[in-house]
């Protein structure tokens, strides 16, 4: 199976939401994002440190559950199932994997350097071309939860975005079956 390493790009707030962010991954070279909805708390998990707090953090959960870890793990996002890419955290020594959330993944990455990759395949289906100047971000509608597909449907019956709101439709109705 091919895949793809992918980096931790930056983290945005999403425009007109208190409550979420997006985390951007890329590609080794840059060249394809990949963006990832995540709530408040975990958003200022990584605020925490990102903003270089190494004193603070030292002491909590994640980082002393760390130093429990052998260093032979990895992750890998294998797909997409109701609007979440599924993670495997995997023991490349003996097999044993547990699943894992997206943007506890992401956070796991960051503060331990563990590697953190996507099938090839589902990176072409789920990245756009990665642009470092640009003021937003495309999220795939099969990677947003139905909660949010159903408001972001409301919004585009709302402001008469048909085709948009026939997309989000079907993909709400897919979800169904």
């Amino acid at each position: 199976m091919k895949r793809t390493l992918l980096r931790f790009e930056n983290l945005q707030q999403i425009a007109g939401s208190d409550e979420l962010s997006v985390i951007l991954l890329t590609d080794e070279p840059r060249k394809r994002a990949l963006s990832v909805v995540c709530d408040t708390d975990m958003t200022r998990q990584l605020l925490i440190r990102l903003r270089g707090n190494a004193k603070v953090c030292r002491t909590m959960l994640p980082e002393a559950l760390l130093q429990l870890l052998p260093s032979s793990y990895e992750m890998m996002i294998v797909g997409v199932y109701d609007g979440q890419y599924q993670v495997m955290l995997m023991d490349t020594e003996d097999g044993n994997s547990v699943r894992v959330r997206t943007s506890d993944a992401v956070l796991l990455s960051i503060i331990s350097h563990i590697p953190l990759y996507i099938e090839e395949r589902l990176m072409a289906q789920q990245s756009v071309p990665y642009d470092e100047h640009a003021t937003g971000v495309a999220i795939p509608i099969n990677s947003m939860d139905t909660p949010r597909l159903r408001a972001a449907l409301k919004n585009a019956v709302e402001e008469e975005n048909y085709e948009l709101a026939s997309q989000l439709r079907d993909e709400i109705n897919r979800r169904k079956q």
